[in-house]
């Protein structure tokens, strides 16, 4: 049966995809980029999260709430095992490789924790709004003034606890069709929801996004696939030596994420594995340890050139 032409026909049909949210281009078509030093820039984020014992689930439940019949004390004490524990050995982790990272803050954890945000502030780290707490999850259902206002209040507590994030991570990368729109109209610089490619790009209103990859995020590889520590350093390994070798190649620069999460990466059995990752990664010339906000720098100022 004949497709009906109408069928292909409709107004923001086009190169890429259909909307008018960016100008879609391939990697290899884009001027190249250059980092400060070396030629993959290592982007450490760590998701500082507070998860409410009972979740609202709206408009939806976010990745690794709470479970089993409430309270959960189980997975609730799990999670709180993170910022208690799991953090502060990521600090030391990160302050023995000199590597400065992004911590995706929920602004409750900023409350309740200001030891912590201190710590993370005092290691030269930037911290990156990542909602009020993890009910505080947005996809298309969610109204319009809803989202402006939960954008707005995770801006204004964070402020309150003495810092102004450059760049947004939404809970699970979720955002509805007013994300962006909203994102400036708060004042943010940058996002990180959009994984569609491995360096920065700009949407046509102002906003960057910088990519944070979920493949080799360790919810994914140790939670979701149940691979051990070592394996998920080894693929993100690989993913280092690829892209080195890309880079050498083209004469551009690359980019790696590593999205860890406390309360996995940072337990006692698993801690040693994500040490050992930096160390190697510290040994190799084309590696560069920059926070969101320095690679997002590093960009615009190539981009206005």
């Amino acid at each position: 049966m004949a497709l009906d032409p109408a069928y292909l026909a409709y107004p923001r049909r086009r190169f890429g995809y259909d909307h008018d949210l960016y100008d879609w281009s391939a990697l290899h078509e884009r001027p190249p980029l250059q980092w400060p030093q070396g030629s993959v820039a290592v982007w450490i984020c760590v998701s500082l999260e507070f998860f409410p014992v009972t979740p609202t689930d709206t408009p939806f439940r976010a990745p690794g709430h709470m479970q089993t019949a409430y309270p959960d004390f189980r997975h609730y004490t799990a999670r709180d095992y993170g910022n208690r524990l799991g953090a502060w050995r990521f600090l030391d982790a990160l302050g023995a490789a000199g590597a400065t990272a992004s911590f995706a803050t929920n602004a409750a954890v900023a409350e309740r924790q200001p030891d912590l945000l201190a710590a993370v502030r005092a290691g030269g780290h930037e911290v990156v709004a990542h909602s009020t707490d993890m009910n505080g999850t947005i996809d298309s259902t969610l109204p319009i003034e809803a989202e402006r206002a939960l954008i707005a209040e995770t801006r204004d507590r964070l402020a309150a606890c003495g810092v102004a994030p450059d760049g947004w991570l939404s809970i699970a990368r979720s955002q509805s069709w007013h994300t962006p729109d909203l994102l400036r109209e708060a004042g943010f610089r940058y996002a990180c929801d959009w994984v569609n490619d491995e360096l920065p790009y700009r949407f046509r209103n102002g906003l960057i996004n910088l990519p944070l990859n979920h493949e080799l995020s360790d919810r994914q590889i140790i939670a979701v696939q149940q691979q051990s520590a070592d394996s998920w350093a080894q693929s993100l390994e690989d993913a280092f030596d690829w892209l080195a070798a890309e880079a050498a190649a083209s004469g551009a620069a690359r980019l790696l994420p590593i999205h860890v999460t406390p309360y996995i990466m940072g337990l006692p059995y698993r801690i040693a594995a994500f040490e050992r990752l930096l160390a190697r990664l510290k040994a190799r010339p084309e590696c560069w340890f920059a926070p969101g906000s320095t690679i997002v720098d590093a960009f615009v100022a190539q981009e206005a050139a």
